[in-house]
């Protein structure tokens, strides 16, 4: 099977390279998407297997994450992985998130970061905007651990089932709305994520349900 990871960027120099280093032996080849950084990110075109697309202006993550998925399918992707550029998380878990596709135990497959692996939640999300957003992911009909989960596989039919249509953060909540309504077999496995900085604010994490109910009206 033929392993693409998508990879959304903005401003992400300081530990780009890095993750990009560790990300590239697991897969087969990497979708590396510059949403407008305003620091041109030079010289990853010269990596092996690694193919850059840049947004001309700062869309959203989930802008980014559906060109670098159209893209994966046009390079032929089996199963398409997502991944963040700031080195949260765990590289070597990538092969732990395909396996139950792999092994045809599942279409979809998210990381949590709440099923037994030890993660340094800040308190805002921990206790606030995690619960909040699993209580609105559960009335909306997503069952999973983790509301915000960007670190997630599926299959090349998935991705063809559906698009991404929230650009901003509440892209994640869409995914996994979308694709628990849908019949396509999802897992969960666990995974570690170590924030570096703790940049999401509680009015991030506000922004975020604010997003969701706003597309969740205009359906």
């Amino acid at each position: 099977m033929k392993i693409i990871c998508v990879i959304p960027a903005y401003n992400e120099d300081k530990r780009l390279a890095s993750v990009l280093t560790k990300v590239r032996p697991l897969v087969d080849a990497i979708v590396l998407v510059d949403d407008g950084s305003k620091k041109k990110i030079e010289r990853l075109a010269e990596l092996a297997g690694v193919f850059v697309l840049r947004h001309p202006i700062n869309r959203g993550q989930g802008a980014a994450l559906q060109t670098g998925s159209d893209y994966a399918l046009k390079l032929e992707a089996d199963i398409i992985v997502h991944f963040d550029a700031d080195d949260q998380f765990a590289a070597s878990e990538i092969n732990d998130v395909v396996a139950p596709i792999i092994n045809k135990e599942a279409d979809v497959v998210f990381g949590s970061r709440f099923l037994g692996k030890k993660s340094n939640l800040p308190f805002s999300k921990k206790y606030i905007v995690f619960p909040l957003g699993r209580l609105i992911n559960h009335i909306l009909g997503a069952h999973t651990s983790d509301p915000q989960s960007g670190f997630r596989a599926y299959t090349k039919e998935v991705a063809r089932s559906f698009r991404i249509e929230n650009d901003r953060m509440a892209h994640c909540s869409e995914i996994l709305i979308k694709l628990s309504h849908s019949h396509w077999r999802i897992k969960e496995v666990p995974i570690t994520v170590t924030y570096h900085e703790y940049g999401q604010k509680f009015s991030g994490g506000l922004r975020i349900l604010k997003d969701l109910f706003i597309s969740k009206i205009g359906q």
